[in-house]
């Protein structure tokens, strides 16, 4: 939005500000409840028509058939071999099926559920152009100016149906269950309106940086950094909330089975306390090492990296955090080092400027996924005489 102070932001949400002024206050207001955060880049995909919601359940993960209107859920749509491809948020109506996803990610889906209609009464439309989305860690206040269009309350860290845990905690202390997300639909042409409206409430605006702050505090993944081409559920604990674990015939589902039955991920999701010493964050992409000596620079600059910081930010009151796919083997109790390197600078004549040293940062680590998450055959959990959560 044009507002003075404010600071695009770069990336997934760049279209949006990054903050407008104050980052520190904003997220304070955010995590108060009482700011709304610029989602406008968010991409909206409407599916409307009887057999909507049984399509729906068996393209993806989820179970949705029985979605009743109003309830919010999410769905991963994946390839072949079981990673992730999509990752909407959907709220059904009664009449529409509401799916919100990452800015880039609108066309590609709505391309993909349209070459799977066949002879289905489905009809699907990218809503984009003609729909906003702000988000909000409580709903926004009610006002007869407010016509949203859809409203979604994000179901992390709760485990749903046929869902399962693969935390290294118990469910009572999930960081994540100080977390409410809500994000709501409104027509693009009344952004401004609504907007306007919310802030006569006593609401101010906050930028991405606060929400995604306040995500990662959370361990709450996002498609848009903490995806990558190779991503499976389980290393994400998107089975929590978006795997159905009782249903079949979807596409990617032998891989879901086997490695929640058989195997383990490859990769698991980690906390990251960050050394907050040096005064800057590394970049999403920067690597994760597991070295023996954190204090030889030297050695540090040849490390392996057993994986990658893929969310980054500054909370208000934990300090730099980030979220990281390391591999599974890596020793839970090991000390990690963050390294950021900078690729060199094209100039104008074509050579590079020499690349930069790389910035270092100690890093202790939090459990997310633990492990020995999967391979569960034979492996009794809690009341094994019970069936999956239904």
């Amino acid at each position: 939005m044009d507002r003075n102070g404010a600071v695009a932001a770069v990336g997934p949400d760049a279209g949006t500000a990054a903050h407008y002024g104050n980052p520190t206050k904003e997220q304070r207001a955010l995590e108060a409840g009482s700011a709304l955060v610029d989602l406008s880049n968010r991409a909206v995909v409407t599916v409307s028509g009887p057999d909507r919601l049984s399509w729906l359940t068996t393209l993806s993960s989820q179970q949705v058939t029985a979605l009743s209107p109003g309830d919010s859920s999410e769905l991963l749509l994946l390839d072949i071999a079981g990673r992730i491809e999509h990752a909407p948020a959907i709220v059904d109506d009664g009449e529409t099926a509401w799916l919100m996803t990452e800015a880039n990610r609108g066309e590609a889906l709505a391309q993909w559920l349209e070459s799977m209609k066949f002879a289905l009464r489905v009809e699907i439309a990218d809503r984009t152009n003609d729909l906003a989305v702000l988000g909000s860690t409580r709903p926004l206040p009610e006002d007869s100016s407010l016509t949203p269009a859809a409203r979604w309350t994000d179901p992390w860290p709760g485990l749903g149906p046929g869902a399962e845990s693969y935390a290294a905690i118990d469910e009572a202390d999930h960081p994540g269950q100080d977390w409410q997300w809500h994000l709501t639909v409104v027509p693009r042409e009344e952004l401004d309106d609504v907007v306007a409206s919310v802030e006569s409430r006593g609401w101010q605006l906050a930028g991405s940086l606060a929400a995604e702050a306040l995500r990662i505090a959370a361990w709450r993944p996002r498609l848009a950094y903490d995806v990558d081409a190779k991503a499976i559920p389980h290393e994400l604990d998107l089975i929590r909330t978006a795997v159905h674990l009782s249903k079949g015939c979807y596409k990617g589902q032998e891989t879901v089975a086997r490695v929640h039955n058989l195997g383990h991920p490859p990769r698991r999701l980690v906390f990251l306390h960050l050394d907050g010493s040096e005064h800057t964050l590394p970049s999403a992409g920067s690597d994760v090492l597991a070295p023996k000596n954190s204090s030889d620079r030297e050695a540090l600059a040849q490390e392996r990296a057993v994986g990658v910081v893929t969310s980054v930010a500054r909370h208000h009151e934990a300090g730099p955090i980030a979220l990281a796919l390391v591999k599974r083997k890596v020793d839970p109790a090991a000390q990690l080092v963050v390294r950021d390197v900078e690729q060199g600078a094209a100039q104008p004549d074509g050579t590079e400027e020499p690349a930069p040293q790389p910035a270092y940062y100690a890093a202790a680590q939090e459990l997310i996924v633990r492990p020995d998450a999967g391979k569960n055959v034979g492996r009794p959990q809690g009341d094994f005489l019970r069936g999956p959560r239904r």
